[in-house]
């Protein structure tokens, strides 16, 4: 937590250091400032978007509040440790908690993350599309940038198939492959329990495949919500503070995220200010406006600072009280059984 907080702190005090324009504030029109009131709206509704997910999937046996401590823990472990991990194995564990066994809890987040890839699989079209008619990444990023993009793009549509196949078609596949992994020298001691817990993975799985088609877009439903809100968040900030164009923002915010998924930094700190800057930076000059380019460009730095609050430092501050609980409840466990 604290290299991830680290590297966020330093990124943003360079990038605050190289466009601060003394008097900045007095620019900031009050009319654009309930934005940022929005804007912690939205936050909101993403994680109660994402609990909402969580409580359709696991068909309400998992409680509102003990929704809200899952994603919460999600968030907070995504933040602390590099974006290619995640928060997935740290939900898993937190629905053990909240009444789950470790198969029904992993096949959950499988299919959690499987509405997560097929929303990427219908975004990254549109993306594609859109670079037709604007500049959804931007002329600095160049050629080798551009690539990476379209690799990006090549490597998520591949993985939502994978997933698509182990998850939807052949869950025994994922079985396998997970009592493949413990028979590793430094797992298999975890083989035998493990063993009846990726039978319990297939079992809950092939539920979730008879599940009707209602249930599939419910849950695909709230997984988009969550991630539209999350896509809608810098732009919001932005527009709390200057015009800018706003469409193009979104559009940018999407590549943005979709990038924000292979940064090898814990919570991509470091990486996220810079794409941040990269993408969103440019638009504070596109609009017609009287302040000077010296002071619109002040308002970059000031636009990731609050971005970033809200996303980010907020995110940590209530998931390490939801992580936190959980480890609690294991102490007291531990202390019990002692």
């Amino acid at each position: 937590m604290i290299l991830s907080v680290s590297l966020s702190v330093l990124t943003m005090a360079a990038v605050i250091y190289y466009t601060y324009t003394p008097g900045v504030l007095n620019h900031l029109a009050p009319k654009r400032m309930p934005g940022l009131v929005i804007a912690l709206v939205v936050s909101f509704l993403r994680v109660w978007a994402t609990a909402a997910k969580f409580r359709v999937l696991s068909e309400k046996v998992i409680s509102w509040m003990g929704a809200f401590r899952i994603v919460l823990t999600w968030d907070f472990t995504s933040a602390v440790t590099p974006s290619t991990i995640g928060g997935a194995p740290m939900a898993t564990y937190a629905m053990t908690k909240e009444g789950l066994n470790l198969g029904e809890s992993t096949a959950i987040i499988l299919y959690s993350v499987l509405l997560d890839q097929i929303w990427f699989a219908i975004a990254i079209p549109i993306l594609l599309i859109s670079g037709i008619f604007f500049e959804v990444v931007p002329p600095a990023v160049g050629l080798i940038g551009e690539a990476s993009m379209i690799t990006l793009y090549v490597v998520l549509l591949s993985y939502a198939s994978l997933l698509a196949y182990g998850v939807l078609v052949n869950p025994s596949a994922i079985k396998k492959v997970v009592k493949t992994v413990f028979k590793l020298p430094l797992l298999n001691r975890y083989q035998d329990k493990i063993s009846s817990e990726a039978e319990n993975l297939e079992s809950y799985a092939h539920q979730l495949r008879k599940k009707p088609v209602s249930f599939l877009f419910k849950a695909f439903f709230y997984s988009t919500m969550s991630w539209l809100a999350r896509i809608a968040l810098p732009t919001i900030v932005i527009l709390s503070l200057l015009p800018a164009p706003e469409i193009l923002s979104i559009l940018r915010s999407l590549a943005m995220n979709l990038a924000f998924l292979v940064i090898p930094t814990p919570g991509g700190s470091g990486g996220v200010e810079g794409l941040f800057v990269l993408f969103q930076g440019p638009l504070f000059f596109m609009s017609p406006s009287l302040i000077a380019e010296s002071v619109r460009e002040s308002f970059i730095g000031l636009a990731l600072f609050l971005w970033r609050i809200i996303s980010y430092y907020i995110t940590i501050g209530f998931g390490m009280a939801a992580t936190t609980w959980y480890v609690r409840q294991q102490v007291k466990e531990i202390q019990k059984k002692d």
